[in-house]
């Protein structure tokens, strides 16, 4: 068993999936695949939900001691630690809760001795409140017109959770009812581009600004947030601020100088990490005004159930958790060091892009949580577009170059069905054929003997030779509403955590993002003062000056 101060690497369990790597790799997935047994242990059910990892690289006996590692990890003792609100992101000692953000209202979960359910909900009922003043209209603007267009403000966390949500709900026809009339856009980019196009077509006077920054202080999104008040009180004059721009913050001293009414502030707390704060008023406002707080409240229930059976379900059947180990195998084990997130579905289309930092921001580190450095790999390399898009863009490295484990997402009922006369089959089963039709493909491949059968020409069968063997896992979703949504975030969210919690490091800091801040500053008064006072460029080296010298040559920014 790890100690604190050890490293997992040196545990018996680790050593002894370092020597079954050997007997994997004897194993073709053509093979094991033909095991019927096998593929019947390695399909699980929760809730509507059906994970099938018959085609990763495993057998029953890998899975076995996968689960003695997550033993010899104290995983159970670190779940365990989350939940009761202990200070598991100890180099910012603060506890880790966002299971807390979508709890049922009765629940008990503790941060330092004190429930926070309670105040959990006393945010959740102010947005369900605020939400609908806005939504019916009680609410209006500077020239009393209704607010109808949102403008939601962060970068980072505060950006890519909530736009997946919304874009994966934009086409559900419940949320799609609740949200005629109504626009939201998410500002994050500190590129002036990015705030032309979120206000191309929004009139102030029927505009709200959300801005959301736990510290009121996150450059980028400050900025945006002068830019847009700029843009409402040109237009409406500076008294409108506190009619067209709200705030989720913690401070509230700033908010209120900014010029935004503090009672129109909406908390959240520092044992909420930002690429976890999606069920927090980060993302559960922006949302709340588009569809009304009753779909993003089945959203919420369908994260909370996932939480339940994380906490409570034995490993064997957790999906999180089985997640998390075969992960774990691939990285660390058989040395696969990305993995495709494949949904077949074009409503999932942002999900990768949010896992992308829920995963690569948690786990991309060098050192134990105890500062040991790490003599093996922890983190992937994430990323992934809808099927079948994907097919047609990187599937061919996938199917003959590097071996990249995929999960495949797929759903039963499309929230748009199209049913065209004279069609084999509807539009969904159609993208549905290839979900699962590409599993396949990547697990036994195509071999030359097959080939020759099929009278392929000789000089052709080299080039049209699939090797298969490479590793996918399939999870099936019912349907796609807004309670399904909730269930996949929180079934990815655990998965990450798991990782982190079996290669012993801290997932829930990000001291990895400080540096390139920090030499920006540094760049930002060169630049200022270079434009105001002429001064020379001073303290970079000789690729940073040049590179600078000619961006303040040719740039037509105005002297100011």
């Amino acid at each position: 068993m790890a100690s604190s101060t050890s490293l997992i690497c040196d545990t018996e369990a680790w050593k002894d999936l370092k020597g079954h790597v050997e007997d994997i790799k004897k194993n073709h997935l053509r093979d094991l695949m033909s095991d019927v047994n096998r593929c019947q242990s390695m399909m699980m059910e929760f809730d509507g939900l059906l994970l099938d990892y018959s085609r990763q690289g495993a057998t029953v006996e890998t899975m076995d001691k996968l689960l003695n590692l997550a033993k010899d990890a104290q995983l159970t003792e670190k779940i365990s630690r989350m939940f009761n609100g202990e200070h598991i992101n100890s180099t910012e000692n603060r506890s880790v809760l966002h299971v807390a953000l979508r709890a049922p209202k009765d629940a008990v979960i503790k941060a330092d001795g004190k429930n926070v359910v309670p105040e959990v909900w006393n945010v959740l009922d102010k947005i369900k409140e605020f939400s609908e003043k806005i939504r019916s209209g009680s609410w209006v603007g500077a020239t009393g017109k209704p607010l109808k267009d949102v403008i939601a403000i962060g970068i980072g966390g505060s950006f890519l959770g909530p736009l997946f949500v919304h874009t994966a709900l934009q086409t559900d026809p419940e949320a799609l009812e609740c949200a005629k009339g109504r626009q939201l856009r998410f500002l994050a980019n500190i590129d002036p581009v990015d705030v032309a196009r979120n206000i191309n077509g929004f009139n102030p006077e029927t505009t709200l600004v959300v801005v959301v920054s736990k510290t009121f202080t996150t450059a980028e999104t400050m900025l945006n947030a002068r830019t847009l008040r700029e843009w409402i009180t040109a237009a409406l004059g500076a008294s409108a601020v506190a009619k067209h721009m709200v705030a989720v913050s913690t401070n509230l001293a700033l908010v209120e100088k900014f010029g935004i009414n503090p009672k129109n502030a909406f908390a959240f707390w520092d044992w909420v990490g930002g690429r976890y704060s999606v069920c927090s008023a980060v993302g559960v406002l922006p949302l709340s005004l588009q569809y009304g707080f009753s779909v993003v409240e089945k959203f919420l229930r369908g994260a909370s159930s996932i939480d339940q059976h994380f906490q409570s379900t034995p490993f064997e059947k957790n999906i999180p958790v089985l997640l998390g180990l075969l992960s774990v195998w691939n990285v660390s084990f058989l040395g696969y060091p990305a993995r495709a997130i494949l949904p077949y579905s074009q409503a999932l289309e942002k999900f990768a892009p949010h896992i992308q930092q829920v995963s690569m921001e948690s786990n991309g580190k060098g050192v134990s949580i105890d500062g040991l450095p790490l003599p093996f790999e922890t983190g992937e390399i994430d990323f992934g577009e809808p099927g079948t898009n994907g097919q047609h863009s990187f599937y061919q490295l996938i199917h003959q170059g590097r071996i990249i484990p995929c999960d495949f997402i797929g759903v039963v009922k499309s929230q748009q069905p199209v049913y065209l006369k004279g069609e084999i089959v509807s539009n969904h089963d159609e993208l549905m054929s290839n979900f699962f039709a590409q599993p396949d493909a990547l697990a036994y491949g195509k071999t030359p003997e097959q080939l020759q059968k099929e009278n392929v020409s000789e000089n052709l069968i080299p080039h049209k030779t699939f090797s298969g063997n490479r590793p996918s896992l399939s999870l099936l979703l019912p349907e796609l509403s807004a309670y399904n949504v909730g269930q996949l975030l929180a079934i990815y969210e655990h998965r990450v955590a798991v990782q982190g919690f079996v290669w012993g490091i801290n997932s829930f800091d990000q001291w990895g993002v400080e540096l390139g801040k920090i030499l920006a500053t540094q760049v930002r008064k060169q630049l200022h003062s270079s434009r105001t006072q002429g001064t020379a460029l001073e303290g970079f080296n000789y690729s940073t000056t040049t590179l600078l010298k000619r961006y303040l040559e040719t740039s037509s920014e105005p002297q100011m």
